[in-house]
């Protein structure tokens, strides 16, 4: 699925720390945890909670947040559709990333068990 260069541009440029608060609000609303909000952004990018801490401290873009991640290598195995767009077939690897972690903050609020959101 293409999506424009604007669009992915608007992505890289926003930075995690002003979404961040946004996945721990939609998240404890649901009544779920930061650790388990932490957990699951551990499995995908292997940030701890102090490079966490880190990374919105320094106020990184995404861009820059992705490209200090590791990403799991079972992330390819996460599918379906986030903000109107099927993850699978976003062809810019940058704003597919965004949308993993989009997707799996959304897994955990709506209350999937832990093994399924890290596809154990």
């Amino acid at each position: 699925m293409k999506t424009s260069p604007e669009h992915d541009a608007k992505i890289a440029k926003m930075k995690f720390s002003s979404v961040y608060p946004h996945y721990l609000t939609k998240v404890e609303k649901k009544g779920r945890t930061k650790e388990e909000l932490h957990e699951v952004i551990y499995w995908l990018t292997s940030f701890d909670d102090k490079a966490l801490a880190s990374l919105i401290e320094r106020e990184v873009s995404f861009e820059n947040f992705f490209k200090e991640a590791k990403l799991h290598p079972k992330a390819k195995l996460i599918t379906g559709v986030i903000c109107g767009y099927r993850i699978e077939e976003i062809e810019t690897p940058l704003t597919q990333q965004v949308r993993y972690l989009d997707k799996l903050v959304d897994e955990l609020a709506k209350g999937k068990k832990m093994e399924k959101i890290l596809r154990a």
